[in-house]
Order: C-alpha cells, then sequence, then structure tokens
C-alpha cells in the first residue's frame, strides 16, 4: 500500500510538472526512457529510506544485495543483512535528509550503473549531524523494475577548508 501511494505522489509529482511545462491534458503520458526509469528507482528508493520505510525499499533491492558502507567495515552481504543494518542505523536518527546530485546514469541492456554525489544531514542522538559522499549503484532490472544489487558509499572527510599552496617569496 505505501508503495504505491509512494508511486502516485511520485507520478503527480511528474505530471503536475508537465502540465505546468504546458502540457495540454490529452497529451498521452510520456513513456520513461530506461535511463529515467532506473533514475526513478533510484528517488523512490533514497525516499524510502529517508522516512525509514523498510518495507518499501526492500521493492527496491535483490536478496543478493552487497553493500559497502561509508564506514571502515567488511561489506553487506544480503537483503537480510542490510536491513538488519539499517534499521540499527535508523533508531537512532531523526528528521534524515539525502539531497543527490550530479547523477552519471549508464544503462546496458538489463544492467545500469548510477553514480552521484549526496550530503545527508540529520539529527542523530539528538546532534545535529551532515556529512557528504559519493556512491555508485549497480542495478538489474528484474521483471519490469530496476532494482540495486551493488551499493558501494564513500564518505568524503572534510578536514578544514584548503589551503592554496605557499610559493617561496619573488626573488
Amino acid at each position: 500500500m505505501k508503495r504505491r501511494l509512494m508511486a502516485a505522489a511520485v507520478t503527480l509529482i511528474l505530471l503536475a510538472g508537465g502540465l505546468l511545462a504546458g502540457q495540454r491534458k490529452a497529451d498521452p503520458p510520456m513513456r520513461l526512457t530506461e535511463e529515467q526509469a532506473a533514475d526513478l528507482a533510484i528517488s523512490e528508493m533514497l525516499a524510502a529510506w529517508q522516512i525509514g520505510d523498510v518495507e518499501t525499499l526492500r521493492g527496491y533491492h535483490a536478496d543478493d544485495l552487497t553493500v559497502v558502507s561509508g564506514g571502515f567495515e567488511p561489506p553487506i552481504v544480503g537483503w537480510a543483512n542490510y536491513a538488519q543494518a539499517y534499521t540499527r542505523q535508523r533508531q537512532r536518527v531523526i528528521q534524515p535528509r539525502i539531497e543527490r546530485r550530479n547523477t552519471l546514469m549508464h544503462v546496458k541492456g538489463t544492467m545500469a550503473w548510477a553514480s552521484y554525489q549526496w550530503e545527508f544531514g540529520a539529527l542523530v542522538e539528538g546532534k545535529p549531524s551532515v556529512a557528504r559522499g559519493h556512491t555508485t549503484l549497480v542495478l538489474e532490472k528484474r521483471r519490469d523494475r530496476w532494482i540495486v544489487l551493488h551499493n558501494h558509499t564513500s564518505v568524503i572527510s572534510d578536514t578544514g577548508p584548503e589551503q592554496p599552496a605557499t610559493q617561496p617569496p619573488p626573488k
């Protein structure tokens, strides 16, 4: 039920955007390219991740999923193990928000890979927390749905503003 509501909300947003752009109601709905469909699946997956909906999140991941997290820990193998790790993490987080940008998407047949940058913000154990990083996803189209087979996430360590290189004084 939640998956249908989320899909309906995304569809309404896409349709409203098209109508605001001057599309007439009589125009047939646009068919998504495979790149667009895979990108939409990523957006829906991240929305489920953000609101803590494990049931919907499940629909976007393979049973044989592998995940390399941004922490220095062994890879997670299998949906069940990922769901446990996600649930433990999510219990510590309030009001998470993740913004994705600069997505590079490539589709070849029933396989796709996407790389993107992200910014995360939330209250973690009551304290503000922010992070930035990169994610690469490997997806496969199974039963007309794009699902994640592999997720590799890297957190960027901010050590402060970059300092300009010092130049020796001119002679």
